[in-house]
């Protein structure tokens, strides 16, 4: 049997969504499929991955945020069985539609998050998916969700409680052989000038536009009320709203006790957050649908402080993690 994966940003590219992608594909791989996984060339460069898998990039007409227009997408899906399309993927979705009834594929649908945009965008978004988005995930032989709690809250209620037994529940996860207590964060602490007896606060994500959502300028406020000088917040990420935050962070006299560690490679992530003692995820919107930033920090022992959004609060329990 022939998967393939359709997914509009995967690695190198840091997101939840490709993240989620990349383990799917590499777990089917290993249960003894044939699977591909087709992308768009964004960013441009090469990245090495597993020899299980393979990772078709391909050119890109033009992209508004995370949604790339890829013309070869029809043509580049070819002799498969099944295709995965990783949802929202705005200009992929329709194709993979178009695909799956010119060639008689079925498709199933994992689910990411709602797309939550202000202005013209916003309205051109909602329109979108009540036209179009809606019949697509209705179609779907089957519709992952990463929580009940998010597909019942979110913006396809409607179509969760119409498909009934079709729509599945597959929650992410974290390997805990990378991810586990007893990793010694102290070398990440001096790489950081951060002394050995500081509370480090920590935050992983997007710092780019498509990630507004992750609050990155509320938690620099947070931070700014604790006035406790040997507390430090280490923030892993990176992107074009960087230099806004670190601008916030200088107005609100924390740039001293604030690291801006830029984009961390995989192996070292288990280790910035064993640098920590808490973990932070404080966004917004439900553009944010479940954390796996979370399950990361609590697979090293951290405790982790969340915004109470459905989804997300499937994954923290409130007052014990």
């Amino acid at each position: 049997m022939k998967i393939a994966h359709v997914v509009a940003t995967f690695f190198p590219y840091l997101s939840g969504t490709g993240r989620v992608c990349f383990h799917n594909a590499q777990g089917v791989a290993q249960l003894g499929y044939e699977v591909q996984v087709i992308t768009s060339a964004y960013p441009s460069g090469t990245y090495q991955y597993p020899d299980e898998i393979d990772v078709i990039r391909l050119p890109i007409m033009f992209r508004i945020g995370n949604a790339p227009l890829l013309p070869r997408l029809l043509t580049a899906i070819k002799n498969v069985d099944l295709i995965h399309l990783h949802y929202p993927f705005i200009f992929g979705q329709e194709l993979v539609y178009l695909k799956s009834r010119l060639n008689h594929i079925p498709y199933i649908i994992t689910y990411h998050q709602d797309i939550i945009l202000e202005g013209i965008k916003g309205k051109f978004i909602n329109i979108h998916h009540h036209l179009v988005g809606n019949h697509i995930l209705s179609k779907a032989s089957r519709l992952i969700v990463t929580s009940i709690d998010y597909g019942r809250s979110s913006q396809i209620s409607p179509i969760v409680k119409k498909l009934g037994e079709r729509v599945l529940e597959v929650p992410n996860g974290v390997d805990t052989k990378r991810f586990q207590p007893s990793i010694d964060g102290s070398s990440i602490r001096q790489k950081y000038e951060i002394p050995s007896d500081a509370i480090v606060v920590i935050f992983v994500g997007g710092l780019d536009t498509p990630h507004y959502f992750k609050g990155v300028d509320i938690l620099l406020r947070s931070f700014a009320n604790i006035k406790e000088e040997n507390a430090y917040l280490l923030i892993i990420g990176d992107g074009d709203l960087r230099p806004t935050y670190e601008k916030t962070a200088k107005q609100l006299g924390i740039e001293q006790r604030v690291r801006f560690c830029g984009r961390v490679e995989d192996e070292e992530l288990p280790n910035h957050y064993a640098a920590s003692d808490i973990g932070v995820l404080p966004s917004i919107t439900m553009g944010e649908a479940f954390g796996i930033v979370l399950l990361e920090a609590m697979a090293c022992g951290k405790p982790v402080i969340a915004s109470r959004l459905p989804g997300v609060r499937s994954v923290v329990s409130d007052g014990v993690d």
